[in-house]
């Protein structure tokens, strides 16, 4: 029964995934909302309202910095957390007869 559970679960989040995703706009599409009403506001005035001669530099650091941050943050708790869990293995390793010591 648990096994018909889970695997109705994932029919249905496929089955979402397919549906949300099929009212995204094509790939590459030059009619998309993001190139005709994003990209040329960033083009024009990202200069002026930035003082950053780089586009790139101008929407990561200052119209997306708070999601740049979030971004940042997630990434370096994964790494922290890769590491805490490879010491603690490391030491019950050590702990164990048998087991490869330094």
């Amino acid at each position: 029964m648990t096994r018909f559970i889970s695997f109705f679960g994932l029919g249905l989040m496929t089955l979402m995934l397919f549906i949300t995703t099929s009212g995204l706009p094509v790939l590459f599409d030059p009619e998309s909302p993001a190139a005709l009403h994003v990209s040329p506001r960033y083009i024009e005035k990202s200069h002026e309202e930035t003082g950053s001669p780089n586009f790139v530099t101008a929407v990561l650091a200052d119209y997306r910095g708070y999601d740049t941050l979030g971004e940042t943050t997630v990434i370096f708790t994964a790494g922290l957390a890769t590491v805490l869990l490879l010491r603690a293995a490391r030491k019950d390793s050590d702990r164990i007869p048998g087991g490869k010591e330094e």
